[in-house]
């Protein structure tokens, strides 16, 4: 083999290295949350770790590091995360990502795709829950609602897809300090233990969902 053969083949070597290298140093260096093209859908759902007080009391009920969520829902071609905070409201999505710890979320979706019936469905269901208050005793009942139990009946109510089992207050871990203060502050000495629940954990692990996207 001739010198400038030798040449050629080792330039070639180099610049392929090279160019794998590039190509390897861009993929890690890409933020995770900018490397996809999500585009929201009527009826995603959202799971933060929220700041609030409950928050940790939720986490450690539940043994899962998300306790607040939504459901997106397109209101004039826009995507709004509709939620039960203060109350059931829309909050535009970035506001309600920033409210969460470090940023940090993710995004599912039903496997099985929607119709635009349903999706339709989806959303006129859920505006007879707008406005209402927040449910600061997790009752199962439809004059106050909490974020979980809001997604969880939109769907079931809207189109029959109950996502997530449902339980009772007494299956969770209660014995921590921060829930015993909890339910101490919520209920006194009259915990309901019987009653029904939805977690958001619950929602997160169904198996009716795919994670779309995360940050």
């Amino acid at each position: 083999m001739t010198k400038i053969k030798k040449y050629r083949l080792t330039h070639r070597t180099a610049l392929l290295i090279s160019s794998i290298f590039i190509a390897m140093l861009t993929l890690f260096t890409i933020p995770k949350s900018h490397s996809d093209n999500y585009a929201p859908q009527q009826g995603d759902i959202i799971f933060q770790t929220s700041r609030s007080s409950q928050s940790q009391a939720i986490q450690q009920a539940t043994d899962s590091v998300y306790s607040h969520m939504g459901i997106i829902l397109i209101k004039n071609n826009k995507p709004y995360v509709f939620e039960a905070s203060n109350k059931v409201k829309y909050t535009e999505i970035q506001n309600w990502i920033d409210r969460g710890v470090d940023g940090k979320y993710v995004i599912k979706r039903v496997k099985a795709p929607l119709t635009d019936e349903q999706k339709n469905k989806l959303f006129n269901t859920a505006q007879s829950y707008l406005n209402k208050p927040y449910d600061l005793t997790f009752e199962w009942s439809d004059s106050r609602q909490y974020c979980s139990e809001l997604v969880w009946k939109i769907y079931s109510n809207a189109i029959g897809i109950q996502i997530g089992q449902l339980q009772k207050l007494k299956q969770f871990n209660l014995s921590s300090p921060a829930v015993k203060a909890k339910l101490t502050e919520r209920y006194g000495a009259s915990v309901p233990l019987n009653e029904t629940v939805i977690s958001p954990k619950a929602i997160f692990e169904s198996p009716l969902l795919v994670t779309i996207k995360q940050n």
